[in-house]
């Protein structure tokens, strides 16, 4: 890595629900405090898998130009779907949270951790909030990536950290033994355990 877990003060963010086991792991290996980034992918009407962005916390709204341009999605469309997440979003948030403040990240050295990445909408958008918050720096850590998204995701970070990336890219749980669905209540548990640790 090009930076020194000394250099500003660190915080783990995991993209909930899967990047929260695996930012769990990170946060015990640096000491460091534990919370998530509630991003939501904004799916193509119809094909909900192909995202044509995705929302951050804050309403900072990020999408995929060749994406909405391709398949000629309108802004009404976009508003649609965004609205719909928002709201999914914000009950993420409380119900992860459990009325308990966001772990600042203004000043800091954030490392943002999801359990892989393929086209890099939701981890965009995660960036680029960590930029209007303040933080001092931001680093990406995967398990498994797109080679293509690493190359563009690394342009708009401080460091990217990714343990594998195959050349024949499907899908992020292709890559795993067992990829089950994380579940609200394990977010929760695993932001509880980082608190009182």
């Amino acid at each position: 890595m090009s930076w020194d877990a000394t250099d500003e003060p660190v915080v783990v963010l995991g993209l909930p629900r899967g990047g929260v086991p695996v930012a769990a792991e990170v946060a015990v290996g640096l000491d460091a405090p534990l919370d998530v980034c509630v991003v939501r992918k904004l799916g193509v009407p119809g094909h909900e898998e192909l995202a044509l962005g995705a929302i951050a916390t804050g309403g900072l709204r990020v999408l995929n130009a060749d994406v909405v341009d391709e398949l000629g999605i309108t802004a009404a469309t976009v508003d649609a779907v965004a609205a719909r997440e928002a709201a999914e979003q914000d009950r993420r948030e409380r119900a992860y949270r459990l009325g308990r403040p966001a772990v600042p990240v203004a000043g800091r050295r954030v490392i943002l951790v999801d359990d892989g990445i393929a086209t890099g909408a939701s981890m965009r958008a995660a960036i680029e909030a960590m930029g209007a918050l303040g933080a001092a720096a931001t680093v990406v850590a995967v398990p498994v990536a797109a080679p293509a998204t690493v190359v563009a995701l690394g342009a708009l970070v401080d460091d990217l950290v990714c343990l594998v990336e195959p050349p024949s890219f499907s899908a992020v749980g292709t890559w795993y033994e067992q990829f089950t669905q994380t579940t609200d209540d394990e977010v929760r548990a695993a932001l509880a355990t980082a608190r009182r640790e």
